[in-house]
């Protein structure tokens, strides 16, 4: 109970601030506190609305009208301006509270003001849908409209029906639905299929006639807050992952992902025009690519191919899950049926447990590229997507490609090569590397190339393998105290790869991703069968004392003679 000479402003503002809903009551026999209502409550709430940025809204209850049994006009008439003035006024009510008339429907609009506002879907003073609902029931509308024909079929209306309520939609129904568009909106029904501009018609309706629920289960089954603002919750479910593990598709939320691009690649040519990739993203804020054509499989005119298309939500899932799964949202995936993200995705064991075991379960596999600078990272890294000198824009903060390698017994796992440059090396290699497979590169026709790919090499504590470059051309004895083969097999590393770029060498390229798929598949089997560096040195220093007894029994027997 608030009385202003006994508790000051300052309780008043605070038990406000803790409102769903305000129940501002006048009396309708007193002209004076209606005069209050407009002067003094109604500008106050909206002043603590605005300063928590929320719209609570207001019933306005004229009370006492028992007293007015006699009149033959309704006070209520006298209040529509401030309605008008007032959009957060949700309705008004008059009641008896002597009679107990009304009563219970006063609390009823509260309650049903709080969890199904009007004030944020329509305008009354304008008679139409707000512009943010609007936005927001076309976005259900898109992702609704299965075969991207612009328009709802009964199918397509029933699987609506089904997703946002949880039942079928009866003929009769959908008949009485239609012919009130039909009757009342043109091109709302065209060749007997709801348009976009019936959808919203529809709505509304429902709004007008206090079917404001019936909007508002529809908006929160596709993660619409009261702000009319997609949910944290709806975007962004909760996942753990381990340091080391990685966040991958599972086989549902991929097929999905494919399903989005036949339905948006209307000319069936399997790639995916600007206009088309626009149309796709329609229902999200914007395209989360950039320029994706350094790093994916693209047509000759740079468009999207669904190789590509599929390569490029692998790649931003392991490198940014959190966002990707945030655009699996806006893209429709969440329903009563898949579930929310989190059942199109999976989290990989840590490195550590596949380093242990020898053998990977992931079916992304990220790969640094390593090497001292000129030995060609670019051009190797670029092969991968089989393109040649690629010019990276600006805006992209690295050199990264992926494509999906085919390897052994028809075993196929996406790639990535990442180019590690002078700038972010020391950060990664502090870290011992932190992939799946460390590629350090060196130039062969460079003698001092190889020496500066060891010191590389030797700060790693992940799988890793050597490739020369540029063996197209004349190469050369580095310099260096040994050869990389032996200090490969010193080190316990896979022989050394030798590496191409040139276009006319693309079966070669293709064996030399095949086989570092095949070695971060199977990560450190090859470490087992290496000859350990003491072996090797102790073999060196027999074989060298066995030379220089030779040397000297030789020298002795010819002097006997």
């Amino acid at each position: 109970w608030y009385q202003r000479r006994v508790r000051g402003e300052e309780f008043l503002i605070k038990e406000m601030q803790r409102a769903h809903v305000f129940c501002l009551v006048y009396g309708v026999d007193d002209e004076k506190s209606l005069e209050s209502t407009r002067s003094y409550w109604l500008p106050k709430i909206r002043e603590i609305n605005d300063g928590d940025n929320l719209n609570r809204p207001v019933i306005l209850v004229g009370n006492k009208d028992d007293l007015l049994l006699d009149l033959d006009e309704s006070p209520l008439e006298s209040i529509l301006p401030l309605m008008n003035e007032y959009p957060e006024i949700e309705t008004c009510v008059e009641c008896s509270a002597k009679r107990l008339k009304n009563i219970s429907e006063l609390f009823y609009y509260a309650q049903k003001a709080v969890l199904h506002p009007t004030a944020p879907l329509y305008s009354p003073d304008l008679g139409k849908l707000k512009p943010a609902c609007a936005e927001a029931l076309r976005r259900v509308f898109r992702i609704c409209d299965m075969d991207n024909d612009g328009f709802l079929s009964d199918h397509e209306l029933n699987e609506f029906q089904k997703r946002c309520f949880n039942a079928p939609l009866q003929q009769s129904n959908l008949m009485e639905v239609k012919n009130l568009i039909k009757k009342y909106c043109d091109n709302g029904i065209v060749d007997n299929k709801m348009s976009e501009v019936g959808f919203l018609f529809l709505h509304t309706i429902f709004i007008q006639k206090g079917r404001h629920e019936t909007t508002w289960t529809v908006l929160r089954k596709f993660g619409y807050t009261d702000q009319l603002e997609v949910s944290d919750e709806y975007l962004r479910p909760d996942l753990h992952v381990e340091p080391g593990s990685s966040v991958e598709l599972t086989e549902e939320g991929s097929d999905y992902l494919v399903s989005l691009f036949h339905k948006h690649d209307t000319d069936k040519d399997n790639i995916l025009s600007p206009s088309e990739l626009a149309n796709l993203f329609s229902v999200c804020p914007n395209i989360p690519w950039g320029d994706f054509s350094a790093s994916v499989m693209t047509s000759e005119m740079g468009w999207l191919t669904q190789e590509g298309y599929e390569a490029l939500w692998n790649l931003n899932m392991l490198l940014y899950p959190e966002h990707t799964m945030e655009y699996l949202g806006y893209l429709g995936y969440n329903s009563d049926t898949r579930g929310n993200q989190l059942t199109a995705v999976q989290v990989t064991p840590p490195r550590h447990e596949d380093f242990k075991r020898q053998v990977s379960c992931r079916n992304v596999l990220l790969s640094y590229v390593f090497g001292p600078k000129g030995c060609g990272k670019s051009c190797f890294i670029n092969r991968l997507i089989k393109k040649g000198e690629i010019e990276i824009s600006p805006e992209t903060d690295r050199h990264i490609c992926i494509n999906k390698i085919r390897y052994q017994a028809q075993q196929e796992k996406y790639f990535i090569l990442q180019e590690v440059g002078a700038g972010d090396q020391e950060e990664i290699l502090e870290k011992g590397g932190d992939c799946d497979l460390a590629i350090v590169l060196y130039d062969t026709s460079r003698q001092d190339s190889f020496s500066k790919a060891v010191e590389i090499q030797e700060r790693l504590d992940v799988p890793s393998v050597f490739i020369g470059t540029k063996s197209d051309k004349s190469s050369v004895k580095q310099d260096y105290d040994y050869t990389p083969e032996q200090y490969s097999q010193m080190a316990g590393l896979p022989p050394p790869l030798f590496f191409s770029s040139m276009p006319d060498r693309e079966s070669a390229q293709l064996k030399i991703f095949q086989t570092c798929v095949l070695f971060a598949s199977h990560p450190f089997q090859q470490q087992s069968q290496a000859l350990p560096l003491t072996k090797i040195v102790t073999t060196s220093a027999v074989v060298a004392v066995a030379g220089v007894a030779a040397y000297f029994l030789l020298k002795y027997v010819r002097h006997g003679r």
